[in-house]
């Protein structure tokens, strides 16, 4: 006979591990979160984050898919219409396991597992910083745009009075934009 390689069944047999896990996605998608043993959470989490992912995919062969491995069909819709929106920005990571303690009547570990339904905040992209330059070269200041064309028009000027009345329009030109609207 061969032997489990993920490790003895939960339970029993494979086939009341397949209907004790998917038992617990199917509460876990009712209540968001659930209280279990660590052995049960952690063979829980890789399921429930595949028919996660068929939610986002949200065609009806993704419906189907998740239909035969969760047989309730109010569960299915709650994963299709109101989870899948709120991880659909996330490229994974659906679910938390945090422990808590052991059980109290025999002391086993116990966790919950829950649904990461907080928004995504994108990080911050790292930039490499920029080689410093050498010391011998200074860096070359410029003029302002709007100072430029004043220059020229007092330097093209035939007359000191041309000159001035050119300065004095180029001044007027800058600052009278910013009254009107």
């Amino acid at each position: 006979m061969p032997k489990p390689n993920k490790g003895p069944r939960l339970g029993g047999g494979p086939a009341h591990e397949r209907l004790l896990l998917a038992n617990l996605a199917a509460a876990l998608f009712t209540h968001k979160s659930i209280k279990t043993t660590e052995t049960k959470a952690k063979r829980l989490r890789p399921i429930a984050e595949r028919l996660i992912t068929f939610a986002k995919r949200g065609d009806l062969h993704a419906r189907r898919r998740v239909l035969s491995i969760i047989g309730d069909k109010e569960v299915v819709h709650t994963l299709f219409s109101e989870i899948a929106p709120l991880v659909a920005d996330r490229e994974g990571g659906y679910t938390r396991i945090t422990k808590v303690g052991n059980r109290k009547g025999d002391n086993a570990p116990m966790a919950v597992i829950e649904l990461v339904l907080e928004p995504v905040t994108p990080k911050a992209k790292k930039t490499a910083p920029k080689a410093a330059k050498p010391a011998d070269e200074a860096p070359v200041e410029e003029a302002p745009a709007e100072e430029a064309p004043v220059e020229d028009a007092a330097a093209g000027a035939e007359s000191p009075e041309e000159g001035a009345a050119a300065e004095a329009a180029a001044a007027d030109a800058v600052e009278a934009p910013t009254d009107e609207k």
